[in-house]
């Protein structure tokens, strides 16, 4: 009987071990590329957040692209037609729309940007459509994604995404769409 406790013993550190090893990995995922540059870091955005229903987003790579005081800032309006912007955390977008995405499917997709920079910093003007499905013909949103970034030297960072979906009241002007 201890050979066997011992042998059991030792499977299950042996498991232990393992489980450990795999989750230190998946802690310590080099994400260096996603941020390198300000194509990747963008790409990684919309590519982060996409998926069909069922599929769990990669929220480490998500929160890695945000600089720790950044903020995702939505607007729209009141019940009342007032004009508001709700100031959220990386962390709390993650809390209150990532089962969304996952129950619905959701892809965004860029189709326009217009970069400014000036040092280190850089305001993006990015068109979006959104799908439920990948495969989908017609989008079911669209609208502007206002991202400021910074590069620190190492890496880019967003700093902020200030957003706005297409109304009736306000269309997306043809300068942010793609030229035809």
């Amino acid at each position: 009987m201890t050979f066997r406790l011992n042998g059991m013993k030792k499977i299950l550190a042996v498991f232990m071990f393992i489980g450990l090893s795999i989750n230190a990995q998946e802690k310590t995922k080099d994400y260096t590329k996603n941020v390198a540059t300000l194509d990747n870091t963008i790409e990684t955005l919309y590519s982060v957040i996409s998926g069909d229903k069922g599929f769990e987003r990669n929220w480490a790579l998500f929160k890695h692209l945000f600089h720790k005081d950044a903020k995702l800032i939505p607007t729209g309006k009141t019940k009342e037609g007032k004009q508001i912007a709700r100031y959220i955390t990386p962390e709390e977008y993650i809390k209150s729309s990532g089962q969304w995405l996952v129950q619905n499917g959701f892809h965004e997709v860029e189709i326009h940007r217009e970069t400014q920079t000036f040092g280190n910093i850089t305001q993006v003007f990015s068109t979006y459509k959104s799908f439920k499905k990948k495969d989908d013909k017609e989008p079911f949103m669209r609208g502007i994604n206002s991202i400021q970034l910074m590069n620190n030297g190492e890496r880019w960072w967003i700093i902020n995404i200030f957003w706005m979906q297409e109304s009736k009241d306000n269309p997306i002007p043809k300068k942010y769409l793609p030229k035809e």
